[in-house]
């Protein structure tokens, strides 16, 4: 793979608008519209949401995006997930991961948690969430139950690499 930068992003970036776009696409296409809890570019804005590309640290080119959200001073919610279809299984995911579980530990909070889909869609980020020791919780944070969506969450002083 070659070498990423992680960093803070502006969400109206043309890249990261046409990224966001898709990530839009592909949850509404794999989740009925009661269970779409992906972030619109405004959602992107809230003042509670620190959100960070991935790139190509030659190229510039964007390779994948995500969010914290943080939820109270011990908490932070992982949102807007999403890897370009063209970087998958090259690790971008996983490093995007990594840096957010950083970010939220080196700002004082102990746990992370998460929403996604059940479907098969869904699969290969709920296998990378469960590989950082991500466990299924309760709804948080207004989700609800729902066989379309999952919670999972970490406490971060156990959590696997």
């Amino acid at each position: 793979m070659a070498a990423l930068a992680i960093a803070l992003d502006d969400p109206r970036r043309d890249d990261v608008r046409a990224l966001l776009a898709r990530h839009l696409a592909f949850a509404n296409e794999h989740s009925p519209p009661e269970d779409v809890h992906a972030l619109d570019l405004e959602g992107l804005f809230h003042p509670a949401i620190s959100f960070y590309s991935a790139r190509d640290a030659a190229t510039g080119v964007l390779l994948g995006i995500g969010a914290l959200k943080w939820l109270d001073a011990g908490h932070a919610e992982l949102k807007s997930m999403h890897t370009a279809a063209e970087a998958r299984r090259r690790g971008v995911g996983r490093a995007l991961v990594e840096h957010l579980l950083v970010v939220a530990a080196a700002c004082g909070h102990g746990r992370v948690s998460l929403e996604t889909g059940t479907m098969a869609a869904f699969a290969p980020a709920r296998t990378l969430y469960a590989s950082f020791g991500f466990a299924p919780c309760p709804p948080f944070e207004g989700y609800r139950e729902s066989r379309n969506s999952v919670c999972l969450t970490l406490l971060l002083g156990e959590r696997r690499a």
